[in-house]
């Protein structure tokens, strides 16, 4: 782990400490995935939709780096001055909203590509499945989806191991490009839609929070809390 995701992760403690947050299991298995996104990978013509909604602590940090002030809550609202362009929470709707959103922006002739970053527990409703296609129909390349694939939901280790091969296997299908864990070329390939499904660890880079279902959303006493930042120095 780099200095990078360090210094992103502690700011999101101290961030979320502050105004009641916790769900740090969930932030913190995405956090190498929105820092590769807002430090390399978004242009002012793309749109990111965090339908994973409760890992959002570290979304506002980087969000609060480009100058944004969104409001800090525990599931984004929908806030397009402040970056955030659905409000999400609900597991299955910030797929269909960038499907819309990527719609429009090809009706309109728009620049720009949609990405949407989902949790791999929400791969099991109805709406992802329908969603893929759907945008396979409608052509959509300007989307681009990433499933943080941390093999855990809600309270438990993800029950329906097969759910992501068979996501994979349903988006190849159906005319998508789809890699597993950020292939380079993932975003450039062109006339699909793009998916690309990241392994990762619920609760990185603490060591009693990793892969340690509890964490997807317990509360972080002060004594904790000094423990995490003194690891992520």
């Amino acid at each position: 782990m780099n200095k990078r995701s360090k210094q992103v992760r502690r700011d999101a403690v101290k961030l979320a400490k502050a105004n009641g947050g916790y769900h740090w299991g969930g932030s913190f298995s995405c956090t190498e995935i929105l820092i590769d996104l807002y430090d390399h990978i978004l242009t002012d013509d793309d749109i990111f939709i965090l339908s994973k909604g409760h890992g959002c602590w570290c979304y506002y940090v980087l969000l609060r780096e480009k100058g944004y002030n969104p409001k800090l809550e525990g599931h984004p609202s929908l806030d397009p001055q402040n970056g955030i362009y659905a409000t999400t929470g609900s597991m299955g709707h910030g797929l269909p909203f960038g499907i819309g959103i990527a719609l429009a922006k090809k009706l309109k002739k728009e620049k720009g590509r949609v990405f949407v970053l989902m949790g791999d527990g929400e791969c099991q409703e109805g709406t992802t499945w329908e969603s893929i296609l759907i945008a396979s129909k409608l052509k959509l390349d300007n989307l681009c989806v990433i499933i943080d694939y941390n093999k855990i939901q809600g309270s438990d280790f993800l029950i329906y191991h097969k759910t992501i091969s068979s996501i994979y296997n349903t988006a190849v299908s159906n005319g998508w490009y789809a890699c597993f864990d950020f292939c380079k070329d993932s975003y450039l390939e062109e006339n699909k839609p793009k998916l690309n499904i990241k392994s990762t660890i619920k609760g990185e880079g603490v060591s009693f929070m990793e892969n340690k279902p509890e964490w997807h959303s317990k509360w972080l006493t002060d004594e904790l809390e000094q423990k995490a930042l003194e690891e992520l120095k």
